[in-house]
């Protein structure tokens, strides 16, 4: 990958991320492509794509991003992914508990740069993929939805593998909750804006008065 795309006011910045072998690029592939691709080396990859979602055109730019053992929020590489990013989906494997924890972990390192750097709420989806290998699972989807509500994030368990409409909706839950977030974000700062013309207003009277 040579550089970030620049963000635009059309365009949403989107991070995917999990750990080796939970089908993240499969994931995103599937979503850009509609086609299945099973293996992948551990390449960083940047997309742009645009869906169509409630009849709204948005632009997606996606960093397939990989997995950093390094999950403190001062790093550089997770400053750089919550700067550049207006949402994540953190992917792991139904089969692989150590892949679940460390979304667990994940969440915990994003909220937390979040706060360190001065961020409002950034979305996150979380995602339960390989659900056609269910034969194989550790981690129940109970897990999943307890983990989402808890950390405020959306959940879903999808196959890359055999089901492209879970995948789309994925992308389409994010996208819904980058629009709430904007329209969250535009509303604090009016309300802002009117508090500080009130006080400005009030101050003046009061050294009218004097």
């Amino acid at each position: 990958m040579t550089g970030l795309y620049p963000q635009r006011m059309d365009a949403a910045n989107v991070v995917v991320v999990g750990t080796d072998n939970v089908g993240k690029s499969a994931l995103v592939v599937r979503f850009l492509t509609r086609r299945f691709i099973g293996e992948y080396g551990d390449v960083e990859s940047l997309y742009s794509h645009t869906v169509v979602v409630d009849g709204r055109e948005q632009t997606l730019n996606i960093w397939d991003a990989p997995y950093s053992q390094d999950l403190s929020p001062e790093s550089f590489m997770c400053e750089k992914r919550v700067q550049w990013a207006d949402g994540f989906v953190l992917v792991y494997s139904i089969c692989d508990r150590a892949s679940f924890n460390t979304v667990t972990r994940l969440i915990q390192t994003i909220k937390s740069s979040k706060d360190y750097l001065g961020f409002e709420k950034i979305p996150i989806v979380i995602v339960g993929n390989m659900r056609d290998l269910h034969h194989r699972r550790t981690v129940l989807s109970e897990e999943g939805r307890l983990l989402a509500l808890s950390s405020d994030c959306q959940f879903y368990e999808v196959s890359a593998a055999e089901n492209y409409h879970s995948v789309l909706m994925v992308f389409h839950g994010l996208v819904d909750r980058i629009r709430e977030s904007r329209m969250s974000v535009k509303k604090l700062a009016g309300i802002k804006g009117i508090v500080k013309s009130m006080s400005a207003v009030f101050t003046r009277r009061r050294t009218d008065s004097l």
